[in-house]
């Protein structure tokens, strides 16, 4: 399937796609290099969930709310 195609699909179809990418992706999380400059960045963010000063939202709520505002 190219870009063009998905781009023409539904937003939920778009989802289903983006999440078997996702699986697909999560199962070599270890082999993908990240920078010192990724790092810094992550940490960061970490650190503000840890903190209290980041929330996080579950995926499937997230999905569920796009698009009803």
């Amino acid at each position: 399937m190219s870009v063009a195609e998905i781009r023409q699909l539904p937003l939920r179809e778009k989802f289903q796609i983006l999440e078997a990418l996702w699986g697909d992706l999560s199962e070599c999380i270890d082999d993908i290099p990240v920078s010192e400059r990724e790092k810094t960045l992550l940490d960061a963010r970490l650190a503000r969930i840890e903190s209290g000063h980041a929330q996080i939202h579950n995926w499937d709520d997230v999905k569920d709310s796009i698009g009803k505002r």
